[in-house]
């Protein structure tokens, strides 16, 4: 069987306009002192690709316009809505008081196996990514309602932000977009 690979005109895409109207998922994603701005960059892609709601840049995490951070993103900084906070925690604090539940993606005590996760559809929810050594602080996972956990079984108990990101992302699109 062979297999034509589509172009840009086959995949439809949304216009620039149509994506700022668009329904978005209710998902944020809060980057925590993230400090590679191509990893920054990739998760604007990827929260522009499942049409999420808002990303939340913080402390050390840099803002656009920046080439290193368009490198990745290819675009999607100019569509995707966003936020910049100082402290990670004014973030979290902000989402609570707005009715979202605050997730951080982290290894800890009573973390929920990603696999395990169980997202409600009348729920909005955040998800806190850390930065690339330190992972979330521990004062913004205490702040957190819980925490969902990559299992991961090889020498290396850490995955690249931007990829923990897409896959925790993924998961919850399939939970909440059905």
């Amino acid at each position: 069987m062979k297999m034509r690979k589509l172009s840009v005109t086959d995949l439809n895409r949304l216009s620039a306009e149509d994506f700022r109207s668009s329904e978005k998922l209710p998902l944020i994603v809060v980057l925590d002192n993230v400090r590679s701005m191509y990893n920054v960059g990739s998760v604007f892609r990827t929260a522009d690709a499942f049409i999420l709601e808002s990303i939340f840049l913080c402390g050390i995490t840099r803002t656009p316009p920046s080439v290193e951070i368009h490198k990745t993103a290819l675009g999607a900084e100019e569509t995707m809505a966003w936020k910049y906070y100082e402290d990670t925690m004014d973030a979290v604090k902000d989402l609570k008081k707005e009715g979202y539940k605050v997730l951080a993606i982290e290894q800890a005590e009573q973390s929920v196996m990603l696999q395990n996760l169980v997202l409600s559809q009348s729920e909005k929810y955040a998800l806190v990514l850390g930065h690339e050594v330190k992972g979330v602080a521990q004062d913004v996972v205490d702040a957190c309602d819980g925490c969902i956990e990559i299992p991961q079984y090889g020498t290396k108990h850490s995955l690249n932000v931007s990829v923990a990101g897409g896959m925790v992302i993924w998961e919850c699109e399939k939970q909440l977009r059905k």
